[in-house]
C-alpha cells in the first residue's frame, strides 16, 4: 500500500488548510498524525472506510474534519481555524486491520505510512 499526502503550507493563524491522502488500495482504518520539531509523533485523526466512522485527538475536535472520497481513493483532512501549535509535519497512516479504538492514537498500530508535509501556521 503506497500513501502520497498532499496540501501543506504556511497560514496564518485562523485560516484552512486541507491535507489530502492518495491511497493505492483501500485499507480500513486511515488517518493522520503529526510531529512537532523535538516531539513525538501524535494522533490527530482517524477513519474507517467502512461505514465511516471518526475520531479525533481533543486538541482538534470541532477545528479539523476528517473525511474520504470513495471515489478517489483519498483521505482528507480539512484543518480550520488553524493555530501556531498546529504547526508540524503531517503524516498519513493506514492499515488493512480494524484497528480497536482504544489503540487508534498508537502509531505502531499503522503498518503504511505516506511521507510527511510540513504544515506552518504563523502568529
Amino acid at each position: 500500500v503506497q500513501l502520497q499526502a498532499s496540501g501543506g503550507g504556511l497560514v496564518q493563524a485562523g485560516g484552512s488548510l486541507r491535507l489530502s491522502c492518495a491511497v493505492s488500495r483501500r485499507t480500513f482504518t486511515m488517518g493522520w498524525f503529526r510531529q512537532a520539531p523535538g516531539k513525538e509523533r501524535e494522533f490527530v485523526a482517524v477513519i474507517r472506510w467502512s461505514g465511516g466512522n471518526t475520531y479525533y485527538a481533543d486538541s482538534v475536535k470541532g477545528r479539523f474534519t476528517i473525511s474520504r472520497d470513495n471515489a478517489k481513493n483519498t483521505v482528507d483532512l480539512q484543518m480550520n481555524s488553524l493555530k501556531p501549535e498546529d504547526t508540524a509535519v503531517y503524516y498519513c497512516a493506514a492499515d488493512h486491520n480494524r484497528v480497536i479504538v482504544t489503540m487508534i492514537t498508537d502509531f505502531n498500530s499503522y503498518a503504511y505510512w505516506g511521507q510527511g508535509t510540513q504544515v506552518t501556521v504563523s502568529s
